[in-house]
């Protein structure tokens, strides 16, 4: 059976990238049981009840860890159109995961999207 196109991204990457990629798919997945992994603007992306949340990305030898506050979530102030909010942390291949750090914000962005829902 052919490798999903959301699978090749992953395997299609050098280690320690791969695996660093595949850890983090794994402890944003299994954060909420809500959230859900698909792929958008050619990267892995993460979606909670049908909101933007996150998304990793490969850049060169640059692995980001993004997360995201989905416009429709935001308040808006007069005429003003609010436009999804990015926050991006570099994550280092080869050092172990800043899980406390990952968590904390997965579980801020989950709490946005909860109390605009």
């Amino acid at each position: 059976m052919p490798a999903t196109t959301l699978e090749s991204y992953y395997l299609s990457k050098p280690e320690p990238y791969q695996g660093c990629l595949l850890a983090l798919k794994d402890v944003i997945l299994r954060t909420n049981p809500g959230i859900c992994h698909e792929r958008k603007f050619q990267i892995p992306f993460f979606t909670y009840k049908g909101k933007k949340l996150g998304y990793l990305w490969l850049n060169g030898k640059k692995l980001m860890l993004g997360f995201c506050v989905d416009k429709s979530v935001q308040v808006t102030e007069g005429n003003i159109k609010p436009k999804d909010k990015y926050e991006s942390m570099r994550i280092d291949p080869n050092a172990d995961l800043p899980m406390d750090v990952i968590l904390a914000k997965l579980r801020y962005y989950i709490k946005q999207i909860d109390e605009k829902s």
